[in-house]
């Protein structure tokens, strides 16, 4: 991810024909076809990977959003501005109460 130590998305719009999304609660990723506007792309980048979350309208107006997975194909266009603190490190270390690696703040 270009080296960012502590980054989050702070602003995104653009359209999708194709969206790879886990669900909540689920383990597979669903493909849905589009086309698709971005309604809200959230989470955070660091070191050890990506969390990040995606929902998307059809042109119903109808909203899908989940886990965001490999594989989305973008339509037109996709404009995700990201912002990074260089003084903190985000990180993950294993919590034994979920069982899943959460997230750590930590100065850099």
């Amino acid at each position: 991810m270009h080296h960012l130590h502590a980054a989050c998305v702070l602003s995104s719009v653009g359209s999708l024909t194709k969206a790879h999304i886990r669900l909540s609660g689920g383990k597979d990723v669903v493909e849905f076809q589009g086309p698709f506007e971005i309604i809200s792309l959230n989470g955070t980048l660091g070191t050890e990977g990506i969390h990040l979350h995606l929902s998307v309208s059809n042109f119903e107006g109808s909203v899908i959003g989940g886990h965001l997975m490999d594989g989305c194909e973008i339509f037109t266009t996709a404009e995700i501005v990201l912002l990074e603190n260089r003084d903190l490190s985000f990180v993950r270390e294993e919590d034994g109460h979920t069982g899943y690696k959460e997230l750590i703040i930590k100065p850099r």
